[in-house]
């Protein structure tokens, strides 16, 4: 069976921590409203609505370094919403951040 998977926005870089909270803000706001969410990066646009009630994760985790497995690692802190196609009546796969 072949499964075409559709190329979604990704980003991943420095960010200033205001402009991280704008982009949070604005994702709670959609989210709260019951809005859509879409998300641009890299000339890649999606939009997707989460359901009502999406599954939520999140996580904390701290990752030894590759190259020096004594020395200072990574940290991470993960948001993620999760739920199938058409949760809710909903079938749009898309996602945005506006």
């Amino acid at each position: 069976m072949n499964v075409r998977q559709k190329r979604c926005p990704s980003s991943s870089n420095a960010t200033e921590r205001d402009v991280i909270v704008d982009y949070l803000r604005t994702g709670a706001d959609s989210l709260e409203n019951g809005d859509p969410i879409t998300l641009e990066a890299g000339g890649e646009s999606v939009t997707t609505a989460p359901p009502g009630r999406p599954t939520f994760e999140i996580k904390a985790e701290r990752e030894p370094s590759s190259s020096a497995p004594d020395g200072p690692g990574e940290r991470e802190l993960e948001f993620e919403l999760e739920w199938a196609d058409g949760a809710d009546g909903t079938d749009d796969g898309d996602l945005s951040i506006e």
